[in-house]
């Protein structure tokens, strides 16, 4: 039987990731692919949040460079996740994996608002958690929000599910073919080197709270359930101690 190496994750999924070869909208068959490996790790008895991205719906940044007002087009940002979490959550519950969303903006017809005390307590039941709609906030990103999250549900880890892309790499490997691959690096390295994995807020924030984040590819089957019980795929990203 595996064994997991962490008892509490938060999974970083990207809007894109759900959407597959589309790059826009939800693929059916990929977000059940992703249900389906949740629910694999959930039957290790690890307990996951997930935080999920809107960029296959709408980008708030890419808005904001078209000339619309910078907070509004982050609030519609904030929305396309809450469309994201609940598809997510409708093939979870297919799956048989019982799930809940919360919901940084209040909208309870649909979602539960964010607490985080009954957050916890709902991993502790067994349940998947998904935080949808951001920090809540204009101006601050997903990753900023898995980093927030993690360090408030006092995670063990922060997986980065990226589709098409298998770890860190010093340039854009789709740009250049001889591009690096990185196996582990630090936040300041990261940083420092202008790698672009994380925005710098949710670095930070992780490198402050000692949050270790594996960066991999979700588009391989069993990836979330390997980056959990410890093997060695992707990128590891780790504080400076």
């Amino acid at each position: 039987m595996d064994r997991p190496k962490y008892k509490r994750v938060v999974l970083k999924l990207s809007g894109e990731a759900l959407a597959g070869q589309h790059g826009n909208s939800i693929d059916p068959s990929v977000i059940s692919s992703i249900a389906e490996q949740i629910e694999e790790i959930v039957a290790l008895q690890v307990e996951v949040a997930i935080v999920v991205g809107g960029g296959n719906i709408w980008r708030g940044i890419a808005g904001s460079a078209k000339g619309m007002d910078r907070a509004t087009a982050d609030y519609m940002g904030m929305l396309a996740t809450v469309i994201n979490a609940l598809a997510l959550q409708d093939a979870l519950e297919n799956a048989g994996v019982p799930t809940r969303v919360q919901s940084s903006i209040e909208m309870r017809q649909v979602a539960e608002p964010y607490i985080r005390r009954r957050a916890i307590r709902h991993l502790e039941k067994g349940r998947v958690v998904i935080f949808a709609a951001g920090t809540g906030n204009p101006y601050f990103s997903t990753d900023t929000t898995a980093a927030l999250r993690a360090a408030e549900i006092e995670a063990d880890v922060i997986l980065m599910a990226k589709n098409k892309v298998d770890g860190v790499y010093s340039e854009d490997p789709k740009v250049n073919p001889n591009a690096v691959k990185y196996e582990e690096l630090t936040y300041m390295e990261m940083l420092n080197r202008g790698l672009g994995v994380m925005d710098s807020t949710a670095s930070s924030l992780c490198m402050d709270n000692n949050i270790p984040l594996i960066v991999f590819n979700v588009d391989k089957r069993e990836n979330i359930k390997r980056a959990v019980c410890g093997e060695v795929i992707g990128t590891v990203v780790r504080g400076n101690e």
